[in-house]
């Protein structure tokens, strides 16, 4: 797995949130890869954080899931829920302290599952990795392409955003991040048809090409990497970005 910046340590009000949930039944590897990596961004597709008692208790009046017999748990228990994500969606992956189940709450559809998960290998830093790939893969009913990669939550991570404006001398976002690759060879890149991103450990980032918007570049670094930052800025706004 590839970590896009230095891994954040936990904080002692987070270690004790651990402690305190330790007899409930988590993830297989969840504690340790919180231990080893704390909070941060899975694949760009699941926030990870530590649990979290309080989020979901007002859920039970807001009536967003449709529940009956085979629900895996009733209305009023989704305020007993502990979260320990969501996605950028807005869904949340909980566990319910009582049945000890592994609960998906979709943002977008009526229904409550229950994520079923199975590892047979030893507890390694990764293997929660692995349980966000499998409970992608049954919540959406396909894996996720591409590398693997951890963005951990950063106070001093920032960003700059650029624009490509149509009719450049010709250039599109996918000639200007090949012609980037070329001056900077990035550590990873993971390309499709509607982004492509850069890593580099130089910047504790990467750069974001929006290609489903055809114009967007974003620079995602970390604030102690002011040099190298300052050098791809100004080759990009050298090659017909604006800021």
């Amino acid at each position: 797995m590839y970590l896009v910046s230095q891994p954040g340590s936990l904080t002692s009000a987070q270690m004790e949130a651990i402690e305190r949930s330790l007899a409930v039944s988590f993830p297989p590897g969840y504690i340790r890869f919180m231990e080893r990596f704390g909070a941060g961004t899975y694949r760009g597709w699941m926030n990870v954080y530590s649990p979290d008692h309080e989020v979901l208790r007002p859920f039970p009046e807001y009536e967003l899931w449709e529940h009956d017999a085979d629900s895996p748990i009733t209305q009023e228990q989704i305020g007993e829920c502990i979260a320990i994500g969501h996605t950028a969606d807005g869904d949340f992956l909980a566990v319910h302290p009582q049945s000890q189940q592994l609960l998906w709450l979709p943002r977008h559809a009526e229904r409550i599952e229950r994520m079923d998960v199975q590892i047979q290998e030893p507890i390694k830093d990764d293997t929660y990795a692995k349980v966000l790939d499998d409970i992608y893969s049954q919540a959406y009913g396909g894996g996720q392409q591409g590398a693997v990669y951890y963005e951990p939550w950063s106070d001093t991570r920032s960003h700059r955003f650029l624009r490509l404006p149509p009719g450049t001398d010709g250039l599109t976002l996918p000639v200007l991040s090949g012609m980037l690759r070329e001056v900077f060879l990035p550590n990873l890149a993971i390309e499709n048809e509607y982004t492509c991103l850069l890593f580099y450990q130089a910047l504790g980032g990467y750069v974001r090409f929006n290609y489903a918007y055809g114009q967007e570049v974003a620079v995602m670094y970390d604030k102690d990497a002011m040099e190298p930052f300052a050098a791809m800025e100004q080759w990009l706004l050298s090659n017909g970005c604006e800021g």
